[in-house]
């Protein structure tokens, strides 16, 4: 569990870089874990107490062709490789800290989730999730519209058959699909939304969002969470936040969440003491301005590690006029 570093054991973050970008179409995600360095992510969380080892970035394993499933899936055997290089290192890096996933797009979920479930079944826990984003992920191949698999990563990670063969086997421990708590959804495939209600996914969209704020929502997952001893990874992908104040992400959904919603739920979950594992993902600064996106993942990444509004540092405003 995530603790305050001035107690006794502050768990040590162990951050990975993922630069994958095979799971959509728009190019540049390959580059979000350095761009989150170059913003000052690990300087940042050192200065708040805690022991952070970068790993550098992940390189997924070559695998035997696990076979394209009926339906649309591109780049499925790419996927595959990523995902269970990634799930073996997650494993790895949750049963000795807590293990912070630099993306890459949303497909990494498939590999960082299963990962941190195989660990929390062997500390005979469950595993929550907090999907913050705009889309919900849901789809299959047989689902997808576009066939790109960063929509399809929930559905792996809760074992859904359609997807099975992207892991060297069969999950032994997917997660619940009840287990999995939305945030922010503003953008659902027709027939995504028919899987979404068959297996019970909790989603509190946008307008769940406006008519009762952040706070409802998350405290009843956090309340859930804490009744069963339960582990939380949370998911956060750039177009949760709304395109205006976090720009680099190729799937711009408009209507998302503010700043400081974002700091909010950040600061909440810091307070429950529930979060094990992050993922930060669908970064892409080829489409950033001056690293403004780069810069606010870090600021919110701070929150959820107990930096308080006194403690930010206040940006300098950039120049009001170019010289030529």
């Amino acid at each position: 569990m995530m603790q305050l570093p001035d107690q006794d054991t502050p768990p040590a973050i162990h951050l990975l870089g993922v630069p994958l970008q095979d799971g959509t179409h728009e190019k540049g995600c390959l580059m979000g874990p350095d761009a989150l360095r170059t913003a000052g992510i690990i300087e940042t969380l050192e200065q708040l107490g805690f022991e952070c080892l970068d790993h550098g970035n992940l390189a997924p394993q070559k695998i035997t062709p696990a076979g394209k499933p009926a339906g649309n899936a591109l780049e499925f055997d790419t996927i595959a490789g990523w995902t269970r290089t990634l799930a073996e290192k997650a494993y790895h890096l949750a049963r000795t800290g807590f293990p912070l996933f630099m993306g890459g797009d949303h497909s990494l979920s498939m590999g960082s989730v299963a990962g941190v479930a195989r660990h929390a079944a062997e500390q005979q826990k469950d595993l929550f999730v907090l999907w913050l984003d705009a889309h919900t992920d849901f789809n299959t191949p047989l689902t997808s519209i576009s066939g790109n698999m960063h929509g399809m990563s929930v559905a792996a990670f809760c074992g859904l058959p359609e997807l099975s063969a992207v892991y060297e086997q069969p999950l032994a421990h997917p997660v619940a699909p009840s287990q999995v708590h939305m945030m922010g959804i503003r953008s659902i495939d027709q027939k995504e939304r028919d899987l979404l209600r068959q297996h019970q996914v909790k989603i509190n969209d946008m307008r769940v969002l406006d008519e009762m704020g952040v706070i409802r929502p998350l405290m009843e997952l956090i309340d859930e969470v804490k009744s069963r001893d339960a582990m939380l990874h949370v998911s956060l992908d750039v177009d949760f936040l709304d395109p205006e104040i976090a720009p680099a992400v190729g799937t711009t959904v408009p209507g998302g969440a503010t700043l400081r919603e974002a700091h909010l739920i950040m600061e909440l979950l810091h307070e429950s003491g529930c979060v094990t594992s992050l993922d930060l993902v669908e970064l892409n600064p080829f489409l950033d301005h001056r690293g403004k996106t780069a810069e606010l993942l870090t600021d919110l990444t701070a929150s959820l590690f107990g930096r308080k509004i006194f403690d930010r540092p206040t940006r300098r405003p950039g120049p009001r006029h170019r010289r030529f």
